[in-house]
């Protein structure tokens, strides 16, 4: 009798404490309801082996109470205690006595010592979107996607940024330059709406759309107007003018670049494109969340008109830069007084001048101008589904009034539109944006994009350092995953959006090679040499089922490699797509819409072992088993499935329903046998396994 088996049956027969038994979490299953509002009465569950311990108790601040078993099943008592919800954040953990063994359980699991931080945490009122959870979102770098429209792209020499005047890159397939913000290929909205079934088709079910309002660079995280689509995007219907000509580089002489971006026919056009977006998108059930930049602007912004854009301009008001009796005066911090007309004295966000930071703490004009963007789009006739918040921490001077900024933001944009999400871009513990109050959650950049990526390819998410102690390193992968998902409300961590990459790190199939590197550096074709896509698609079997929003950047479904910003942001590949790589995405999508305990289901941790990984997503009547080999060579494993409540006295099976390894995929269902609760399996090279089973008869005690 191997091991594992050995251990559970000696628990079994003696009745020792099993601690590899104790669960609870803030999911469904364990709290109940799973949103409280004040003055609900809300169930907490807490699991052990059937008539394993001696007690449970139920500790929250100064209060312990003793827990009851409400429920047996399946070989496990369920300890349960009504709690009255109120108004108030309630922290709370478990402790656990078993004859002389005393122990607590909290986010992290079993420990013998207290750790409160840590506590599992009810914030009463605090919802996210129920569409938002688990939902297949794919992001898309406009300029990059599909040219539907080419009588809406920057001509050559249209206007001067950063250094360079714009260009005009005539062949789809190039590959970015080292320095790429002035290089437009011509993306635009329009082919956005032409590649709506492809989307659907893949399973898509929202998109996240990198900025696409008014702005010079091809990225347009330097907004010019915060009100328009860009026509570039959107739609030029009267387009007069003349481009730079010779070596002028005074952008007020482009009066091509200024009539496209200031005349207001080519304004509303774009945005009723925009609207028609939208509906087209809902109309497929796909949802629309916008990128918010609302830290900083651009200099071309119409506010400070750095670029004199609007200065000769019939309906502007004159910006800051352009004169100190501008309205927008206060929305910059100027270091000089004396320097007007045209003073350059501003701060930039992290000294970039191009990217003036906004001064709200001095402008109440401009905290009420950005409410009104905010509420804007999310509302009629434009009813977007929420907002993507760029560099969400840095905005503002203090600590203090970030938050203050982001309680009114979620304020307003919920009372216009109360299933809108508020995901912000964030490292680090967001803890103290993730209460209810601001943010409903982020891009999940540490518990889930930077551990896979470590445990799969030992490499970091610039492509910056390889670290082989990282690869393969399950404990550390566990460790880490349990240290950081801990900082999440259960709510906030199921619609994070989860990544393996996007367009500010390097692409995940470049890093399948180990190749440290930046486009300057290694060239291009360095970026697709030795890639691994078995290793690819172990990645995107742990990120569709894992807790949270699975994210595809645009073209990682077609095989599109890439190093680091400007290589990651290369375009779609049309008619040059990875057919084999794009049908298993579409499969893989398949079984995590298919499962809904993919969605709301616990998560624990199974089984580890160098480059070896085995977790369960479960509840009460349905599991989902995930074995991920990430060895070069064949492994065999024995899981204790048990773990995840397929505890049965007599065997029983699962269902094999998706596999990939070093060879392909397949979606061949077989069955496997579990033998006293324990799952043994034969690896295959470079693979991953994803098992179900749903409960037919419970055996209830």
């Amino acid at each position: 009798m191997d091991i594992e088996r050995k251990q559970l049956y000696v628990t079994q027969m003696r009745g020792m404490f099993n601690k590899r038994a104790l669960y609870s979490d803030e999911s469904g299953q364990y709290k109940i309801p799973f949103e409280p509002e004040p003055g609900d009465q809300v169930t907490i569950l807490f699991r052990t082996m059937k008539n394993n311990v001696d007690a449970v108790y139920f500790i929250s601040g100064s209060i312990r109470k003793p827990m009851k078993v409400g429920l047996s099943r399946n070989g496990f008592d369920y300890y349960e205690i009504q709690i009255q919800a109120g108004e108030e954040p309630i922290h709370y953990y478990f402790e656990v006595i078993c004859g002389k063994i005393r122990c607590y359980y909290n986010k992290l699991g079993v420990s013998r010592e207290l750790q409160e931080s840590y506590s599992f945490c009810i914030v009463p009122g605090y919802k996210t979107p129920d569409w938002a959870k688990g939902a297949i979102t794919y992001q898309i770098y406009v300029d990059r996607f599909c040219n539907g429209d080419e009588t809406n792209d920057v001509i050559t020499n249209e206007y001067y940024y950063i250094g360079k005047r714009v260009n005009k890159v005539e062949d789809w397939s190039k590959i970015p330059d080292t320095m790429d913000v002035n290089n437009f290929y011509g993306g635009d909205l329009q082919g956005v709406i032409d590649k709506l079934d492809y989307l659907l088709e893949l399973g898509v079910e929202v998109i996240y759309l990198n900025p696409v309002f008014v702005s010079p660079s091809n990225h347009k995280y330097d907004i010019q107007d915060y009100d328009y689509i860009d026509p570039h995007f959107g739609k030029i219907v009267c387009d007069k003018g003349e481009l730079l000509q010779g070596g002028d580089n005074d952008n007020s002489h482009a009066t091509r670049y200024i009539n496209r971006v200031t005349n207001q026919e080519n304004l509303e056009a774009s945005n009723q494109l925009f609207i028609r977006l939208v509906e087209e998108a809902h109309r497929k059930g796909m949802k629309i969340i916008l990128d918010g930049v609302f830290n900083h602007c651009g200099s071309f912004n119409k506010w400070l008109d750095r670029e004199r854009i609007y200065e000769q301009e019939d309906g502007y008001d004159k910006g800051a830069y352009i004169s100190k009796e501008s309205p927008y005066h206060s929305f910059f911090k100027f270091h000089n007084e004396h320097e007007w007309p045209y003073n350059e004295f501003y701060d930039g966000w992290w000294g970039h001048d191009t990217l003036p930071k906004l001064n709200y703490e001095d402008s109440p004009k401009l905290m009420e101008d950005i409410m009104r963007v905010a509420r804007k789009w999310v509302s009629p006739p434009f009813n977007v589904d929420g907002w993507r918040l760029d560099v969400a921490a840095d905005l503002g001077h203090s600590l203090d009034f970030n938050h203050k900024f982001w309680r009114e933001f979620r304020r307003v944009v919920k009372e216009a539109n109360p299933e809108a999400i508020i995901l912000a871009e964030h490292y680090g513990d967001a803890r103290s944006w993730l209460q209810g109050d601001q943010w409903d959650t982020v891009m999940n950049y540490d518990a889930f994009m930077e551990p896979v990526s470590w445990f799969l390819t030992g490499m970091e998410k610039h492509s910056d350092q390889f670290r082989q102690d990282l690869l393969g390193n399950a404990e550390v992968f566990m460790d880490t995953m349990h240290y950081q998902s801990s900082q999440f409300c259960r709510q906030s961590l199921e619609t994070a959006m989860n990544e393996l990459d996007n367009h500010d790190h390097s692409r995940f199939l470049t890093r399948t090679s180990h190749r440290v590197g930046r486009l300057a550096d290694a060239g291009p074709e360095a970026a697709s040499e030795n890639v691994n896509k078995a290793v690819l698609r172990e990645a995107v079997v742990m990120q569709m089922t894992w807790p949270g929003a699975p994210t595809i950047y645009y073209g990682d479904e077609a095989g599109v490699c890439g190093f680091t910003d400007p290589d990651s942001r290369r375009t779609y590949p049309w008619g040059h797509e990875d057919r084999e790589l794009l049908r298993f995405y579409k499969n893989i999508i398949s079984v995590h819409k298919k499962y809904s305990v993919l969605i709301g289901g616990s998560l624990k941790f199974l089984y580890k072992d160098y480059n070896i990984l085995s977790y369960a997503r479960f509840n009460k009547e349905e599991q989902i088993i995930v074995v991920v080999n990430n060895r070069a060579e064949q492994a065999y494993v024995e899981i204790p499935v048990w773990e995840a409540g397929i505890y049965r006295t007599q065997d029983t099976t699962v269902e094999e329903v998706f596999s990939t390894n070093a060879i392909g995929f397949s979606m061949v269902e077989k069955e496997r046998e579990v033998k006293a609760g324990v799952l043994a399996l034969d690896l295959f090279p470079l693979s991953a396994v994803v098992l179900h089973r749903i409960e037919e008869k419970p055996l209830y005690d």
